[in-house]
């Protein structure tokens, strides 16, 4: 999966961005509603009960018509687009990047803690932590998009060039929580992904897995991921969909959130999120595996 160097071909740099970030557009258009839904229900603080989800959910159009309803999930399409795109490229490029790096340099110290088998697993692991702390670069513009999708009034009718000149390092808020979300998450993601092509499936050349195998792996790995991932996550989405102006540190929304909704709000949206977790994965892996190979034949 890491990219060549040697000019065109299923394996070219330039076909993997390609390839990867056009899978990234696909499932922006088919999925940003559903994470719209998540994102809102983790930034409501009051009680969630069915009478309620309307209102928590549709906000303003909660009594507008079934069509305006859906088109108001697609709040920040524009940063959302910049985001995922962004990080479908950097995470189907990234994590074999730093496989192949660990592979290089340190196979042998994996391979003597762990044994063969376990240290490869362990490898494509630690790849995917290192993945998710460097996403960290483009947490501008997933705060941007959860703004947009949770708390539209901090825009004010800002653009995004005057947001970014006039908030520079406040687009960051919340970076910590993020890096500290993002290692264990990835970690879990690529690493039970591959423990179950390992064990359950017995692939042992991952690259060589059917369709049928990834989607499996992939399923396993991303509800691991999200799951380990929840609290922070709950706690991230809250620091960062906050006015510009308020900086609200972490531990003080961990202590208000345990104190007024219990230790269980750190789990609010997780279900809907793991409900579409396993087809939106599907669907951005297998597109970008046949876009790859596609765009390689003239690029």
């Amino acid at each position: 999966m890491s990219p060549s160097h040697s000019g065109k071909g299923k394996e070219s740099g330039t076909a993997r961005v390609l390839g990867s970030g056009a899978s990234g557009v696909a499932e922006l258009l088919v999925f940003h509603p559903v994470d719209t839904v998540a994102k809102r229900l983790m930034s409501n603080k009051a009680k969630v009960s069915f009478s309620t989800l309307n209102s928590i959910i549709f906000r303003d159009h909660a009594t507008a018509s079934a069509g305006r309803k859906f088109l108001s999930l697609f709040p920040g399409l524009g940063y959302a687009a910049g985001y995922k795109i962004s990080q479908r490229i950097y995470k189907f490029g990234g994590q074999p990047w730093f496989n192949d790096i660990l592979t290089r340099n340190y196979k042998d110290q994996f391979t003597s803690t762990f044994g063969e088998r376990k240290g490869k697993m362990m490898m494509q692991a630690t790849a995917g932590s290192l993945t998710g702390i460097g996403e960290v670069v483009l947490l501008p513009l997933d705060a941007l998009k959860i703004k947009r999708q949770v708390n539209p009034e901090a825009f004010r009718g800002r653009g995004v060039l005057r947001i970014f000149m006039e908030e520079g390092t406040t687009l960051y808020r919340g970076w910590g929580w993020t890096m500290a979300r993002n290692a264990p998450g990835s970690f879990a993601l690529f690493g039970a992904s591959a423990v179950t092509k390992e064990y359950v499936l017995g692939v042992t050349d991952y690259s060589k897995a059917t369709w049928t195998q990834n989607f499996i792996a992939s399923i396993a790995g991303a509800v691991a991921s999200i799951t380990i991932a929840a609290p922070l996550d709950t706690v991230k989405t809250r620091i960062q969909n906050a006015n510009f102006e308020q900086k609200v540190p972490g531990l003080t929304v961990v202590k208000d959130l345990i104190r007024n909704e219990g230790p269980t709000a750190f789990f609010k949206g997780l279900t809907p999120k793991i409900l579409v977790v396993g087809p939106k994965l599907v669907f951005s892996y297998t597109l970008a595996q046949s876009l790859i190979p596609f765009f390689g034949k003239y690029v």
